[in-house]
């Protein structure tokens, strides 16, 4: 189990279980382990998910149009976890949400 902090200052951890679940949903994913932690720590944009969830978004380096998507929730001021995480290039998937935290550019 590894633990990111989010742009709350929350522990979000990412436990063997839900890395399973989300390589073996999304296998494309599975070589970016550490850019999921990274894209929970150091996010581009963070939307208002679902059922108080956030979803966290960073663009890939190296690639034109494509983004890891991180969905985690806080469910305390001390602890949090990660819902699911996969690589998007649709940005207008995102359009309609709240926009909670936004880098500085």
């Amino acid at each position: 189990m590894d633990i990111a902090i989010s742009f709350n200052k929350i522990p979000i951890r990412l436990t063997a279980e839900r890395w399973q679940h989300i390589t073996t949903g999304h296998p494309e994913i599975a070589a970016y382990y550490y850019e999921i932690l990274d894209t929970i720590e150091n996010p581009e944009i963070v939307y208002e998910g679902n059922y108080n969830a956030f979803i966290a978004c960073k663009d890939i380096l190296l690639t034109e149009n494509k983004f890891i998507v991180v969905i985690f929730k806080e469910s305390s001021n001390k602890d949090g976890f990660v819902i699911t995480a996969y690589i998007s290039n649709k940005k207008q998937e995102f359009q309609k949400k709240k926009i909670l935290w936004e880098k500085q550019k």
